[in-house]
């Protein structure tokens, strides 16, 4: 199985050994982000430094003057990894070491462009905005992501993209301080904290037959247990979550808002997707594979979008799947995607390698075996800047083992 690990420029851009200790792990490719949102991120063998704060979200590479000329939502600039094109450098580095390099791009996650043009972002069914989460049902945020989507994922050096949050995204996220885990709300809960009712929200769900304030007065009456901590929602796997949501929205009120939903967010990812097949067209990419991080079940949010197998493999050349739970777990990820797999769709199982990040890289041999049992074609190993020397130590005995 041909494995990827994920790394960040500013692993590798200061540090000559980077990329060939990543070489000698064992992998054949790297994920290097393009496009990121803010973070705090740890860098255990950098020769200049241990933390790197990405203050905001950012792009790694020079930005197009003539792509974004005249539009207002627009990527930002980064100033905490030295160089023009901290992207371009690594990407360099890593190719010199052998190493095939895609391109990792964050779309729909971006809190300072939220904070900067709150009109852009989710706003839930008391009217709190989440200035990380651009509401992908507006016009201005799809024009943005479409053209961010493009320029970042067709980078000089790389093969192929992943894009990530291609889709919606809502409540969950980690951000400085967070303080928002008093209340466990359970699947159910995070989906209808996470349904807009933005303008353009409102008008999509009036036009799929969900009246928006009944939808909303229903969102609220549905959370009102949890917040008093009359109900726990014990929900297990992904159709019991929306079994849950059925539940309390009423069936009918809650397929008409989703399959609104549903319907945007197919229409985000092929317009993406296709900006970014015409992008690599235009710079002669021969063989350019698009890939999304994605989730089977449709009402999820976030990094991993919830997607219709189905539509998303007729759309991209394959998703990235969490797999990092139990056998059971990665089973029930990557089943719901083998009937609608060709030869050459991608099925990459991603799993976290970070003992202090809940991984468990002593056992990535024996994971990485179940996951190509329940259909994987490759790996992804979540992430190689993050996690410590023993760490990798293990990483590299695995793959020697999975040859």
């Amino acid at each position: 199985m041909r494995a990827s690990a994920f790394v960040y420029p500013w692993d590798v851009v200061g540090d000559p050994d980077a990329a060939r200790r990543l070489a000698d792990l064992g992998v054949r490719q790297v994920t290097l982000a393009s496009a990121y949102h803010s973070t705090r991120a740890l860098t255990p063998r950098h020769p200049r430094h241990r933390i790197v704060t990405a203050r905001h979200s950012a792009v790694y590479y020079p930005l197009d003057p003539a792509r974004w000329e005249g539009r207002e939502l627009r990527p930002y600039a980064q100033g905490w990894t030295g160089g023009d094109d901290p992207f371009g450098e690594a990407a360099a580095a890593l190719a010199e070491a052998g190493l095939e390099v895609h391109s990792w791009v964050i779309l729909a996650h971006n809190a300072r462009l939220g904070a900067e043009h709150p009109r852009t972002c989710v706003r839930n069914a008391y009217g709190d905005r989440y200035p990380w989460a651009p509401c992908i049902a507006q016009e201005e945020v799809r024009g943005y992501a479409v053209r961010l989507a493009a320029e970042a994922a067709v980078r000089p050096g790389a093969r192929g993209t992943e894009l990530e949050s291609c889709g919606w995204y809502g409540l969950g996220h980690l951000s400085a301080h967070d303080k928002i885990g008093g209340v466990r709300l359970g699947g159910a809960g995070q989906y209808l904290m996470s349904l807009c009712f933005c303008p353009a929200c409102e008008a999509g769900y009036a036009s799929s037959g969900a009246d928006p304030e009944r939808l909303r007065r229903a969102v609220t009456t549905a959370l009102e247990p949890l917040w008093t901590g009359e109900r726990a929602d014990a929900a297990r796997g992904r159709e019991e979550e929306w079994a849950g949501v059925e539940k309390l929205l009423g069936a009918d009120l809650a397929r008409a808002a989703a399959g609104w939903r549903d319907q945007v967010a197919s229409a985000f990812r092929s317009a993406v997707v296709e900006a970014v097949r015409e992008e690599a067209r235009s710079r002669r990419a021969e063989g350019f594979r698009v890939l999304l991080h994605a989730d089977p079940a449709p009402h999820r949010c976030g990094a991993n979008v919830g997607v219709d197998p189905a539509g998303v493999l007729e759309q991209a050349d394959g998703v990235v799947l969490p797999c990092t739970g139990d056998d059971a777990e990665r089973t029930a990820v990557l089943a719901p995607f083998l009937p609608h797999r060709t030869p050459s769709t991608v099925l990459a199982a991603n799993l976290t390698v970070v003992s202090g990040m809940g991984g468990k890289p002593e056992e990535l041999a024996e994971n990485a075996a179940h996951a190509r049992e329940s259909g994987a074609t490759e790996l992804r190993l979540y992430h190689a800047g993050l996690a410590s020397d023993a760490d990798l130590a293990a990483v590299r005995a695995a793959l020697a083992r999975l040859g």
